[in-house]
């Protein structure tokens, strides 16, 4: 049991006896927020930790920790970290959310992102938020991945993150350059959507897979390479800086009194995440290579939603009307996948190898998180954007569902 000091530095000191993989139910947890991060992190300390200024312990049931200013200096190795950031989707966010973790806990980050630093994609979220990462003491250059050499020449990594490709032709220059430059630890973001559809959800990590998906051929070819790997499978997520549309699109429905088609019966469930999950995750895989090498971790947190609840949590967070509607997506032939954000069949994983071998443990609060995620909708300005909604005019219209004009 730790002994807490009354002094402006405090030393908690845990011993790191000789036990099986920590679980949830027996291990303590240390819960940091700082306002350098962007997201909260939460690990079980095995080292000694000096921590100066304010600071709270919650226990295991607490599903989100309050923020509370403090620096930490943890007696960890600090590492050399380059990561390898799409310049597009969803997973744009993770990369940027990673970043800055890893630099308010010490480590030294760069963030190599594809394309070049002048094209118009720059110019959207995460990518125009890049000067946080370089005011907190990251770098951040521009380039093909197939060039990875050459634009980080000189400059040395412990550990390599592709966040970007999805087959092996994309990733392997990575990997190769990696290798052959003395990486110790390659990580890789890859995706739940791998798995193949199961009659008893949710994933986990060992499920079957799609042979020919081009994320498995990735995960094969690095695990052949690296004798030390990790492998994070993430679905949907939210968070600032996303710029590929999630709670977004229910939101642009929900302020204008517009109803909210919904695929099927809306009882799917889903796995939505708030980046910070994400990131948090990925920052335990770095700091303990021996734990988290060899092995696939579903990226996800540890509730599902359903599509319904979803649209109604959005709601709630909007503290606006909800009207939805429920629609059969084969009615809508090739437009169904533009129609809606999510997959409309349960999907959903979770994420038990994290909780079970890294002592991770999820934040995420949808009800909370959604309300953070409006008041910005709002601040930018979304809610007041001229918008056409033609794929769901088709839905309603052959559902003899009216819209106020």
């Amino acid at each position: 049991m730790a002994t807490v000091v009354s002094s402006s530095s405090l030393i908690f000191s845990y011993p790191t006896p000789n036990l099986p993989s920590p679980s949830l139910s027996s291990s303590p947890r240390l819960y940091l927020s700082s306002p350098h991060l962007s997201s909260s992190h939460s690990s079980s300390l095995s080292s000694s930790i000096s921590i100066s200024h304010s600071f709270s312990i919650y226990p295991i049931s607490s599903r989100r920790p309050s923020l509370s200013s403090f620096h930490v200096k943890a007696s960890a190795e600090k590492k050399k970290v380059l990561i390898v950031n799409t310049n597009s989707g969803g997973h744009a966010i993770i990369g940027f959310y990673f970043a800055k973790e890893l630099l308010g806990s010490g480590h030294e980050v760069t963030v190599m992102t594809v394309g070049e630093e002048s094209s118009d994609k720059m110019k959207k979220p995460p990518f125009n938020r890049f000067s946080e990462i370089v005011s907190a003491g990251g770098q951040t250059v521009w380039g093909d991945p197939a060039e990875v050499g050459k634009i980080v020449e000189g400059a040395a990594f412990d550990v390599v993150l592709d966040n970007n490709g999805k087959d092996l032709d994309t990733v392997r220059p990575v990997v190769d350059w990696a290798k052959s430059a003395g990486v110790k630890q390659f990580l890789f973001i890859s995706s739940a959507g791998i798995y193949k559809p199961t009659d008893e959800p949710p994933h986990v990590e060992g499920d079957v897979v799609k042979a020919d998906a081009g994320h498995v051929a990735v995960e094969t070819y690095i695990a052949e390479i690296f004798s030390s790997w990790a492998i994070f499978r993430p679905q949907y997520m939210i968070g600032s800086g996303n710029n590929k549309d999630c709670e977004e699109w229910f939101f642009d429905r929900i302020v204008r009194d517009r109803p909210v088609p919904i695929p099927g019966s809306g009882m799917q469930l889903t796995n939505i995440s708030h980046a910070r999950d994400l990131s948090s995750m990925l920052t335990l895989a770095v700091e303990n290579p021996d734990s988290s090498s060899g092995n696939i971790f579903n990226c996800v947190s540890d509730r599902a939603v359903t599509l319904d609840g979803m649209a109604k949590l959005c709601a709630q967070a909007a503290g606006r009307p909800l009207k939805i509607v429920h629609y059969d997506p084969k009615a809508i032939g090739s437009d169904a996948k533009k129609a809606f954000p999510f997959r409309n069949m349960h999907f959903y994983a979770e994420p038990r190898a994290a909780k079970e071998i890294l002592g991770w443990s999820s934040t995420t609060n949808l009800p909370e998180d959604l309300k953070d995620r409006f008041d910005e909708y709002l601040k930018i300005g979304r809610d007041k954007k001229p918008m056409k909604f033609e794929i769901d005019d088709k839905i309603l219209e052959s559902l003899k569902v009216a819209v106020a004009v």
